[in-house]
């Protein structure tokens, strides 16, 4: 005895309604090929012509009439059954603020598990400093910030984790033959920018400004140009750049904080499911 595919009514409900499988497949967010095959391997099943066109819309035949009426209660008896069984899915709408370098390279990969784990949540992602992400008339716009704080700031209560600064550069930099260390930075009051300064003040290394770009995917555009070095969170590099060796040259830059700030009062469930996603993944990602 064979079987009906419950994915395979669902397509042919879809046609059914629409007259088209373009529009079938929009309906159910799956592709056109995928749509057709459905419903030829139903027909197969079935032994019949479920459709014939007329123009550019697809007509139901007579056994795909009285297909109809059968597929909706076994989709409808489907649905009820999964219902009583499976938990609600997450839903809810989650506003996160991050750093531009966790932008683009880290939280792709984690935020894309995130949603493919619960994809009835909605993200909106916006990505700047930290000083601007956690300013008190800016706080409340988000119900996550991720930032970055020195290893000493109050703000070591709400670290999740922590981060070696290295210095980075192209693949073919050659840092001794410079006389002054020439520097690609974000704009003023990135933490980044602040502990080069200082460390290379520190060791009275010469150093210039070469260019100011308040993203990384700038950043990263100049340094593949040999336009300069920069600093950034170790976990945070791009592959296309090199790690350069700390030396007489470039002195070690220290560690950074990775704190996960929320808004004041009740949670959703949906933040405390991302809260905790990004708390764990960044954990795992680093080891």
């Amino acid at each position: 005895m064979r079987n009906l595919s419950t994915d395979a009514l669902r397509a042919f409900l879809a046609v059914y309604d629409s007259g088209s499988v373009t529009s079938a497949a929009d309906q159910i967010g799956r592709s056109q090929p995928a749509i057709s095959l459905q419903i030829k391997k139903l027909e197969e099943t079935l032994e019949s012509s479920l459709f014939r066109r007329v123009k550019k819309r697809l007509i139901p035949s007579l056994d795909g009439e009285k297909l109809c009426v059968h597929a909706r209660k076994i989709i409808a008896i489907n649905d009820e059954i999964i219902g009583e069984y499976r938990k609600p899915e997450l839903q809810g709408n989650v506003c996160l603020g991050i750093p531009s370098e966790f932008a683009i390279t880290l939280i792709p990969a984690i935020l894309g598990r995130f949603n493919a784990a619960y994809p009835h949540v909605a993200l909106e992602i916006v990505s700047d400093l930290s000083r601007n992400l956690i300013q008190t008339q800016q706080q409340n716009k988000y119900d996550l910030i991720l930032t970055l704080h020195h290893q000493s700031s109050k703000a070591k209560k709400n670290a999740i984790s922590s981060d070696r600064l290295v210095w980075v550069g192209s693949q073919s930099h050659q840092t001794e033959k410079l006389r002054e260390i020439p520097l690609i930075l974000a704009k003023e009051g990135c933490i980044y920018r602040e502990k080069v300064f200082f460390h290379l003040n520190k060791i009275m290394r010469p150093w210039r400004i070469v260019h100011t770009n308040p993203d990384l995917s700038g950043i990263k555009s100049a340094i593949e140009a040999g336009l300069g070095v920069t600093a950034l969170a170790k976990s945070t590099v791009p592959k296309s750049l090199k790690i350069l060796e700390e030396n007489e040259y470039l002195p070690p830059l220290g560690y950074v904080d990775i704190c996960l700030l929320g808004r004041a009062g009740k949670k959703t469930e949906a933040v405390t499911k991302l809260e905790d996603f990004i708390s764990s993944s960044l954990s795992d990602f680093k080891k």
